[in-house]
């Protein structure tokens, strides 16, 4: 404590971020501050702290910091640094699901309407869609009402020929030459006034049209009909008859226990509340505005944020606007609520996450026996010289000695981390020999180490190997080549569920229902899925090559060009000449070749 307690006087006035290490010199915690010599010394005061917030100042053996010039860089250096390390005690999203986006393509001659997950700054979007609102239904409605486009067709100076959705009058035909780009230009700001949440005028086209297929017997396209009323009803139902259509805001709040945290998120747009989610947190943060600050900035980091965030009194406001601002370039509006309408709108979140985090502690504290404790676990049976956090497992896989191929998979505090994962390509290894397939794979791995690849890739904490004695033997005369003393190996074989350690002659077995076993068999099997999964990859591209090598005039460069375009050799199979014209450099002529070629074979 005394070098802790000398560095601590050495603190600037600075705003910056701060580094906690523990005695390994891995990063546990990332925090941004203000200023940093206040915020790093409230760690190592004796006031009473949150009980995760002490277990984590245990674990201090080291600090860094870096000085920003303002605290927005320091937020935006404290997400960056968060994404890149994942230390044990910082708010990290496991349940970061993408919902879909409806995306309007406004800056085309003729805009087309899409689905997406991924934003980008070139169009307009409308959602995100969850809660039993499926966008494919939505899509259908701008068809079937007001004729916009779905497709990707290019829009040329030549007419195309009208394709089925035309004909069935579901596209205005814009390729085609059949609308004027005015008579277009009208029908997509319906559209997109539709999207906007005003379906009045689409509920009368959808209901004169059922009634008109009805009356004519048509009464499939009468039923289809039907069903998309009953969709546009959905989207009516989740009107708040309170909230004015002008507000389209996420809604934020947090709840803890000082030991677990929970957020949820309301997603209200248009007046509309599209759903929500909740998310269960465990964080050493100080505050809880810190946590909730954290929270956000992660929860956007691959989503459109909208003109409104609703968050609790606490939260830091004015830095989430200047961040949104200045890192983003988006011009969010952050509301502390504390009356009206936006007030019920965060009672509401305010409950749900009070609800969620009543039921999910005991889930917690389950799945923390399946990971962080079986690796706490694990750490005192092996008597391993420190906390497994990272343990990298490998595994091999070949038929024959054909297309060997190699996994790594990680688990990081007993969860997998598939960021992380690896696989290999065995390129030195004759025939079907496992232990020099590891070996080579395990080089590999080893000659990482002291690179710039060690970033990505940092030192495990624990090595499992796929197998029994023979594969522990074959790995250790490559640890002895690289002189790696520090990082612990095990194998497990797969029948006899057995530990295997280099320094016990007998293996350690366990009972089934052991969650360090469990643990361990859930990274050898995810080991074992993902070399299975790479073999069968470059298995059937082998076969397809070879089979494709026997037509005169396919070689290699014309083999990769069929390959990219049809993926498997039952869709080159099926395919007719003008479709084998499509793949890049397959003329009319080998076309017609590689088309006889299979005829003849099938």
């Amino acid at each position: 404590m005394g070098k802790l307690q000398e560095k601590l006087k050495l603190l600037p006035d600075s705003p910056g971020v701060y580094i906690m290490l523990d005695e390994y010199g891995a990063v546990i915690y990332v925090g941004k501050a203000r200023v940093l010599k206040n915020r790093v010394r409230q760690y190592f005061h004796g006031s009473a702290k949150p009980s995760k917030v002490a277990a984590m100042v245990e674990n201090i053996a080291d600090f860094s910091y870096i000085i920003t010039n303002t605290e927005i860089d320091a937020l935006a250096l404290e997400n960056n640094l968060i994404k890149k390390y994942k230390p044990k005690y910082n708010i990290l999203l496991k349940d970061d699901k993408t919902y879909p986006y409806i995306k309007a393509h406004i800056k085309e001659d003729f805009p087309r309407f899409s689905i997406t997950r991924k934003l980008t700054k070139d169009a307009k979007y409308f959602g995100p869609f969850m809660g039993g609102i499926r966008c494919k239904d939505i899509l259908e409605i701008l068809s079937s009402v007001y004729g916009v486009r779905l497709c990707t067709t290019a829009i040329g100076a030549k007419p195309k020929k009208p394709c089925l959705a035309y004909h069935i009058g579901k596209c205005l035909g814009p390729c085609a030459h059949s609308c004027s780009k005015e008579e277009y230009a009208e029908r997509v700001k319906k559209a997109l006034s539709f999207l906007d949440g005003n379906y009045e005028e689409a509920e009368e086209i959808l209901q004169s049209k059922m009634l008109s297929f009805a009356e004519n017997e048509e009464f499939e396209l009468a039923l289809e009909y039907r069903e998309k009323l009953q969709m546009l009803s959905k989207l009516k139902l989740k009107r708040l008859t309170a909230i004015n259509r002008d507000i389209n805001a996420d809604v934020f709040a947090l709840c803890s226990d000082k030991l677990y945290s929970s957020v949820n998120v309301l997603i209200t747009r248009s007046g509309i509340m599209q759903g929500g989610s909740n998310y269960a947190l465990e964080d050493a943060s100080l505050a809880e505005s810190d946590a909730l600050t954290a929270f956000i900035l992660q929860y956007y980091a691959h989503r459109e944020p909208p003109e409104e965030i609703i968050v609790q009194g606490f939260c830091e406001k004015e830095l989430l606007e200047s961040y949104f601002k200045e890192k983003l370039g988006k011009k969010t509006v952050i509301t502390a609520a504390k009356a009206g309408v936006r007030k019920q709108l965060l009672d509401m979140a305010e409950k749900n996450a009070q609800e969620y985090l009543s039921k999910v502690v005991e889930k917690i504290e389950h799945k923390n026996d399946r990971t962080k404790n079986a690796c706490r676990r694990l750490q005192q049976l092996l008597s391993l010289p420190r906390y497994p956090r990272r343990i990298e497992c490998y595994d091999i896989s070949n038929i024959s000695g054909v297309d060997k191929v190699g996994s790594m998979v990680v688990f990081i505090d007993g969860e997998a981390d598939k960021n992380s994962y690896r696989r290999f390509k065995i390129k030195t290894v004759e025939g079907a020999n496992d232990y020099a397939s590891h070996q080579e794979m395990m080089r590999r791995r080893l000659s990482k180490f002291g690179t710039v690849e060690e970033e990505r890739f940092p030192r495990p904490d624990l090595i499992v190997i796929d197998g029994g004695k023979g594969q522990l033997s074959a790995i250790q005369e490559v640890f002895a080549e690289f002189s790696i003393t520090d990082i612990p190996l095990i194998a497990l074989p797969e029948r006899d569920e057995e530990i295997f350690t280099p320094f016990l002659k007998e293996s350690i077995r366990l009972q089934k229902s052991d969650y360090v076993l469990q643990m361990l068999q859930r990274l050898r099997d995810e080991a074992h899925r993902f070399a299975i999964t790479y073999f069968r990859s470059l298995h059937s591209k082998r076969n397809l090559a070879s089979v494709l090598s026997e037509i005169e005039g396919v070689g290699k460069k014309k083999r990769e060009a069929l390959l990219l375009e049809f993926q498997t050799i039952d869709n080159i199979m099926k395919a007719d000449v003008k479709e084998l014209t499509k793949a890049e450099g397959i003329g009319e002529e080998l076309a017609a070749r590689i088309y006889a070629y299979f005829k003849e074979k099938i």
